[in-house]
């Protein structure tokens, strides 16, 4: 399928956490990856930048887990319940086994004990963000792909189910009570609708559509 719309390709990582040292050192390292970086001393900064501006495109969070006001697990929680889908990195200088699992259950994508070691810091920045993109563009093929298949009619979305059940137009034609024919009319012109020039093309779209 193609013409498949891309969120932007510039990165940002929104960085809470409540130690000014902790908070300038990660952004700065950070930045030597060409990452953006928009940093908060707690959630409800954060919160608040979100409200004002909405989420970027593509990125991911590195939330500390001990801030005041505001947990780092609370806060995941928290934007979870609004919407936000950036994946989630905790940081803790205070690891535990129910912590850690915790993290997980709500959706973290990692879980890193402080001092981080930056080698790792990054690797688990980068594949969070890598993750995320995966997820949008995932989420524009679905979007387009339902639009797509919302152009066909009643008939056309029958006879595209016995595209994908692989009925030749005869069978489909015995299935549905309409001439060979017709089957092949109807096809022709989901082809045209779905924009797909192959079967592969039709039942990619089909499952593209499915996933949303």
């Amino acid at each position: 399928m193609t013409g498949v719309p891309t969120p932007s390709l510039e990165p940002a990582v929104y960085l809470v956490d409540d130690d000014d040292a902790v908070r300038d050192a990660l952004a700065f390292l950070l930045s030597t990856v060409g990452l953006t970086v928009r940093t908060f001393p707690d959630g409800l900064a954060l919160e608040r930048a979100l409200d004002a501006e909405g989420p970027p495109d593509v990125g991911c969070l590195l939330l500390d887990i001990r801030m005041p006001h505001i947990s780092g697990l609370h806060l995941q929680a928290r934007l979870q319940a609004r919407g936000v889908d950036l994946p989630v990195i905790l940081l803790t200088g205070h690891a535990d086994v129910d912590l850690c699992r915790r993290a997980f259950r709500q959706g973290a994508a990692d879980f890193l004990s402080k001092p981080v070691d930056e080698t790792e810091l990054l690797e688990a920045v980068q594949r969070a963000v890598r993750q995320h993109l995966r997820g949008r563009a995932r989420h524009a093929a679905s979007q387009q792909a339902r639009e797509r298949l919302g152009r066909l009619t009643a008939r056309e979305h029958d006879v595209l189910r016995s595209l994908l059940d692989g009925q030749t137009s005869k069978q489909a034609a015995r299935t549905l009570g309409i001439s060979a024919r017709t089957v092949e009319t109807h096809r022709a012109s989901l082809f045209t609708k779905l924009e797909a020039d192959s079967l592969a093309g039709v039942i990619r779209i089909a499952l593209a559509g499915e996933d949303g």
